[in-house]
């Protein structure tokens, strides 16, 4: 696993033998920052489930202000700082180790916002997405202009809205897909 593009491009990352995570994809991450575009450099982003850390370090390759990783799992949480360590970063980013709800609550209350917001649980836990998903529509971490995107298996259906959070987008790949949710 490499980081796509950015500052450290083509630098490696290591993960976690086994199957206890599922890296996004080189492949899914690059669709991932094509379609986000230049708008990353300087914006807010939370990598939630963040495993290895690729997803909020690639976002931080490419020129975001800050990125946030909520990691629950300890094994994981160490190879998030070790890759960041590896790369040299210092900051722009902050790591909670806590459950993804746990960490949402925790930055709702010190009034954090965000442009961006990754989810990537499980794919075997559905029922984890609707729950954040839903979480995310009532939070005050999103406003009109963040956007939230949910990797899932394509086996996983997700709603089209979730109180007014609402599916904008769906990209497929392979077994994975991307859906991007707005506020109306």
């Amino acid at each position: 696993m490499r980081v796509i593009s950015g500052t450290y491009r083509g630098l490696h990352l290591g993960t976690l033998k086994g199957g206890n995570l599922r890296p996004t994809s080189d492949q899914m991450r690059e669709t991932l920052f094509d379609v986000l575009g230049p708008q990353v450099v300087g914006a807010a982003f939370l990598d939630a489930y963040a495993g290895s850390g690729a997803v909020g370090i690639e976002a931080l390759s490419r020129g975001a202000g800050e990125v946030v990783f909520i990691e629950h799992h300890r094994p994981a949480q160490q190879l998030i700082r070790k890759n960041l360590e590896t790369l040299g970063i210092t900051s722009g980013y902050f790591l909670i180790r806590a459950s993804v709800e746990k960490g949402l609550e925790r930055l709702e209350r010190e009034g954090s916002r965000f442009d961006y917001l990754f989810l990537d649980p499980p794919y075997n836990d559905v029922r984890e997405y609707h729950h954040v998903l839903r979480l995310l529509a009532r939070s005050r971490l999103l406003d009109s202009k963040s956007l939230v995107i949910a990797e899932h298996s394509r086996h996983c259906l997700l709603e089209e809205a979730y109180g007014s959070l609402r599916r904008q987008r769906l990209i497929r790949h392979g077994d994975a897909q991307y859906g991007f949710y707005r506020m109306s």
